[in-house]
């Protein structure tokens, strides 16, 4: 029997239209999600019909015949991602509410306003040159401008990337250099714990690596001094321009996220606007059930894949909520305060929070994203956020700038675990011999594309990082890195990387970035990082050091390293445990042995983790084992 929240839902209002459209009865969100994998070109045709997408040109095939990463959607087909984000909302209606971390107020930008400053923005992009294919880069919080930027980066046809201001000139440069930008705006810094830091040197540093940058943007976010040969944030919205949005390729890219890896520089991920588009449709409309009025909160940092898929609430017309500052003390009230209906968050970020002093009477969806809510924390949000909030972790990642397994109001609640897999992803768990298994942990892998995967990576034309990324495994199969466990009921438990990347609650960050600070100082010889899932979603993130011939690894050299890593990385970087280690293992190609290390340190036996054939030093290899057993006891 079917209840009332469920009737007026919006997935049903969705499920409704299809039982129409197709002449047969959807009664769930499991028929749904069975259809759109058996009939996956039909399904996204659906999204399109259903959201109305307004194609300028219109396409000739849904899908291409190429496996992936070579599939192609929607072919001919020309659109505007911008377009689609600004269209929906009254005029009249909040699109951002803007909360600053100190501040009691927030401050409301209307879609009418925000309609107005795009088109500004990006008239005076058009002026300066930028034409579509070129690169606006950023280094800003999360604030109106980075929305409004981005936005009028798309309407252009131009590409956006933007790092957040607490990643240090170091690691912005090795994401943003790759990109050879044209306009780079950046503020002069941040709030963070009652602080304002200061980033004006960082900024400086910016302008002086990134030589390609012919306009350079100051946001003047704390009032510094403003810098020599700049141009006012305010100049790019003073001079009024009608609404253009440039129709181009679904394909076409829309924005580069950066996700690290081992070795090298950090992988640029290229997202199309078509895919972004259907996605954030299905997802914001579908998932988080937004309508036109709604409010969504999501705490997140520009640097963050959420930061871009809250975007998706625009085309709903829905207003987000964009909070800048430290969490510390004050996120349900921010979400009081805005009268949030739905909210999005890592779950450590729950974890760390104080009880709000009320319960959210409008607060009806708690999405929890990064790792799944252990069992206790939705006992938790029951008594202090409001017994009805209904909790929803998702997992997906930046690499689709979306979501592959997630609840729906069909599924129940079920603690610690999410709740089941997204319509139009046909994933799975894998064995290693790539055999599905069920109730047994395995790798997760994505059967068939998805328009939001990437179109292609950053300087890669052959495809080979890409393919070397996510389908070295099994060709033509999409293997994510993530662990999970597929259970008999449809409902999912991720546990953790399956690869060396490291993801400190919810966070990715590569292990690439340690090597690159770290073995330039002349104390240290090498080094291995590895993060390892721990019990009630706890992480822990060891840094091994190898010091050079006459150095100790001291309390000084400690302290040194954590002040490096703070510095020229985030303070995310910094790790739980340094340890002194005789060596680093090697294969015999001399690459780091990070999966079998982590392996290891989550109780895998030696024998099981690694072959000593392989391993340029067998000895090692058998210290760190002795290491891992000591620490697991």
């Amino acid at each position: 029997m079917r209840s009332e929240r469920i009737d007026a839902s919006a997935l049903r209002a969705y499920l409704d239209w299809l039982e129409r459209r197709e002449g047969r009865p959807f009664a769930d969100h499991d028929a749904l999600w069975a259809w759109s994998v058996e009939d996956l070109d039909r399904f996204w045709l659906s999204i399109v019909d259903y959201y109305a997408v307004a194609f300028s040109e219109p396409w000739t095939q849904v899908r291409t015949a190429d496996p992936m990463p070579h599939t192609r959607w929607f072919t001919g087909a020309r659109l505007n991602w911008a377009e689609h984000a600004l269209r929906r909302g009254a005029d009249e209606s909040p699109a951002l509410l803007c909360v600053r971390e100190g501040s009691p107020d927030a401050r409301e930008i209307t879609y009418a306003s925000l309609r107005r400053s795009v088109a500004a923005a990006a008239g005076w992009l058009r002026r300066n040159g930028v034409r579509p294919g070129d690169r606006v880069c950023a280094y800003l919080p999360n604030t109106e401008h980075a929305v409004i930027a981005c936005l009028a980066t798309a309407a252009v046809g131009a590409t956006w990337s933007c790092c957040t201001p607490d990643f240090g000139a170091e690691g912005t440069i090795g994401r943003l250099a790759q990109l050879e930008p044209s306009v780079l705006i950046a503020a002069d810094g941040y709030h963070w714990n009652t602080k304002e830091i200061d980033r004006t040197e960082v900024v400086a540093q910016l302008r002086e690596n990134l030589p390609t940058v012919r306009q350079f943007v100051n946001v003047p976010y704390l009032n510094r001094p403003h810098p020599e040969g700049a141009t006012p944030w305010d100049e790019l919205l003073a001079e009024d321009a009608p609404p253009e949005f440039a129709p181009v390729e679904f394909s076409h890219p829309l924005w580069v996220l950066f996700t690290s890896g081992t070795t090298g520089l950090p992988k640029g991920l290229v997202h199309g606007h078509g895919g972004i588009t259907l996605e954030g449709l299905k997802w914001a409309g579908l998932y988080c059930g937004l309508r036109p009025g709604e409010r969504m909160f999501t705490y997140t940092s520009t640097g963050w894949a959420l930061w871009n898929m809250q975007l998706g609430a625009l085309t709903q017309g829905a207003a987000i909520v964009l909070y800048e500052g430290s969490p510390a003390g004050v996120i349900w009230e921010v979400a009081d305060r805005t009268r949030a209906d739905v909210m999005m968050l890592g779950a450590a970020v729950i974890g760390a929070s104080v009880p709000p002093r009320e319960k959210l009477s409008r607060l009806r969806h708690l999405l929890v994203s990064g790792s799944a809510l252990p069992p206790a924390g939705y006992d938790w949000v029951a008594e202090h956020v409001g017994p009805d909030v209904r909790v929803d972790s998702t997992s997906g990642g930046t690499d689709v700038s979306g979501a592959f397994v997630g609840s729906n109001e069909y599924a129940p609640v079920r603690p610690g675990r999410i709740g089941g897999r997204l319509a139009g992803v046909d994933c799975a768990a894998w064995d290693d011999d790539g055999v599905p298994v069920v109730e047994s942990v395995g790798d997760l892998v994505v059967l068939q594309p998805m328009p939001s995967m990437p179109v292609h990576l950053w300087n890669d034309p052959d495809g080979r990082r890409y393919t070397e990324s996510y389908f070295e495994t099994w060709p033509g199969v999409w293997r994510h890195g993530d662990w999970v466990t597929l259970h008999a009921d449809g409902s999912l438990t991720i546990h953790g990387r399956s690869d060396s990347t490291l993801n400190r609650h919810g966070v990715r960050l590569g292990s690439g970035d340690f090597y690159d600070v770290l073995e330039t100082m002349p104390e240290i010889a090498e080094t291995l990082v590895i993060g390892v899932e721990q019990p009630d979603d706890g992480y822990w993130l060891g840094l091994f050091v190898v010091p050079a011939p006459g150095f100790g690894l001291d309390d000084a050299l400690k302290r040194k390293i954590v002040s490096t890593l703070r510095t020229r990385l985030t303070a995310r970087h910094v790790p739980d445990e340094i340890v002194e280690a005789p060596a680093v293992p090697h294969t015999l190609t001399g690459k780091r042995l990070e999966v079998p290390i982590k392996k290891l340190l989550r109780g895998t036996p030696l024998e099981k983790a690694a072959n000593p054939a392989s391993v340029d030093d067998p000895g090692v290899l058998r210290w760190y084992a002795r290491f891992a057993s000591d620490r697991l006891g």
